[in-house]
């Protein structure tokens, strides 16, 4: 079952933050705070929206996505109108399609809400990668010599 996420989600919302961006979590800003936190700080900003997998009365996914600006952007930003995805499995629920079913009901939800796209950053050998292309991702640039690509997808 999917639902909205909604303020009570927060907490489950930055674990599965944690788990998407394990890679980049022990980066520190020149603020002293981890940057992945711009995904889910003061939850609620016009064009915040987010979906959660339960499973046997369990939170099992979260997926959602938020809009940033050019001078706070996020690592997958492409332009202020497209919001940028997050997305993690908790891993007992892994490769079990979760992940793939949340992706695509929030393409859904973005569509409805009347963006053209979506975007994202993913490491170039993360499996989920293969999952954002059969959803219509594509390469819009390299990060880190070569090592995450921003992606996009377009919501016709």
């Amino acid at each position: 079952m999917i639902r909205p996420g909604g303020p009570q989600d927060l907490p489950f919302m930055r674990d599965m933050l944690r788990h998407a961006y394990y890679w980049r979590v022990d980066r520190v800003s020149s603020t002293g705070e981890p940057p992945v936190r711009r995904y889910v700080e003061r939850w609620g900003r016009p064009g915040d929206t987010a979906l959660i997998a339960i499973q046997d009365f369990q939170r099992v996914g979260a997926a959602w996505y938020r809009l940033f600006t050019a001078e706070q952007p996020g690592y997958g930003f492409v332009d202020e109108k497209t919001p940028e995805l997050g997305i993690a499995v908790v891993p007992l629920h892994r490769r079990k399609g979760i992940g793939e079913t949340l992706l695509r009901a929030l393409m859904v939800q973005a569509r409805e809400e009347g963006y053209q796209a979506l975007s994202l950053s993913v490491a170039v050998h993360n499996r989920s990668r293969m999952m954002y292309e059969r959803a219509g991702f594509e390469p819009v640039r390299e990060e880190a010599e070569g090592e995450f690509w921003v992606m996009r997808a377009e919501l016709g």
